[in-house]
């Protein structure tokens, strides 16, 4: 696997560079989360003692970008000192420089910006299951696995399980296989109002005044040596709150039709 060095990341990309744009990134988009809306970050204390590599945040996905320039700015913050808040963007001046997050190859390579933020950290990877809208069924490109690996040896890495924005949708089983080999520490991510507050890219305010969260969990106790992945993918599923049981929606139609159904019984 190749490493990191002084002046480049493992992917050689200058460090330069990256400090760069994730500073002008991080100044463009402050204002989304500390001022237009108030972003509420909670549980960065899990991420204060956490091993410079080998770490995998599991994450909900609501907006293909606003939801990763929220994590650097928390991350930015928590690696000088500023917990649970991102209210001194003095810590955009020494950046976490050394993590990815793993990313849709056809939504990476339109327009200019998500080739800039392409340049700060993403891992893009092909969809197995969908390309351009539609429904496809394609092997898995080993190369896109082991760049995964090689960003996991050398930094943080951050993925999204469901592969997409829609709310409730399956897991991949990629993530638990990765999960499964790698023995990295999960961290789980929950996020909520960014769908809200930002259009599908994440690129514009689409209403102010809302609170978006961002809750950092514990780490995941996973056996790697007993559990299975779907196991393991269950666990993530549920700690980022995208099993089936939280969504009250889901529940509520489920009660109407069985109150529906016990009423046309009863007038049997």
């Amino acid at each position: 696997m190749a490493k990191k060095n002084i002046f480049t990341d493992a992917f050689g990309t200058p460090y330069f560079l990256k400090r760069l744009i994730i500073f002008i990134l991080g100044i463009v988009s402050y204002r989304r989360f500390n001022g237009f809306n108030k972003l509420k970050i909670t549980g960065t204390e899990h991420l204060v003692d956490l091993p410079d590599s080998n770490v995998l945040f599991v994450c909900n996905h609501q907006t293909y970008f606003a939801d990763v320039a929220a994590m650097y700015h928390a991350f930015c913050a928590v690696n000088n000192g500023y917990l649970d808040t991102i209210k001194n963007p003095i810590y955009l001046l020494n950046p976490k420089i050394d993590f990815y997050y793993v990313a849709a190859e056809e939504t990476m390579n339109k327009g200019i910006l998500p080739k800039i933020f392409k340049i700060a950290g993403a891992v893009t990877v092909k969809r197995t299951w969908r390309a351009e809208g539609k429904n496809v069924n394609r092997m898995v490109d080993l190369t896109e696995v082991d760049n995964i690996m090689k960003a996991l040896d050398n930094g943080w890495v951050a993925t999204f399980p469901q592969g997409t924005t829609s709310a409730f949708a399956q897991g991949r089983r990629g993530t638990a296989k990765l999960v499964k080999s790698q023995r990295p520490i999960v961290i789980p991510i929950k996020i909520n109002g960014f769908r809200r507050a930002f259009d599908k890219k994440g690129l514009r305010v689409k209403v102010t005044g809302v609170k978006p969260t961002m809750e950092f969990k514990a780490p995941l106790d996973i056996d790697y040596d007993n559990e299975k992945a779907p196991e393991i993918l269950l666990k993530i599923m549920t700690a980022i709150e995208q099993t089936e049981d939280f969504n009250v929606l889901h529940n509520y139609d489920e009660e109407l039709k069985a109150k529906k159904l016990e009423q046309k019984d009863s007038n049997h």
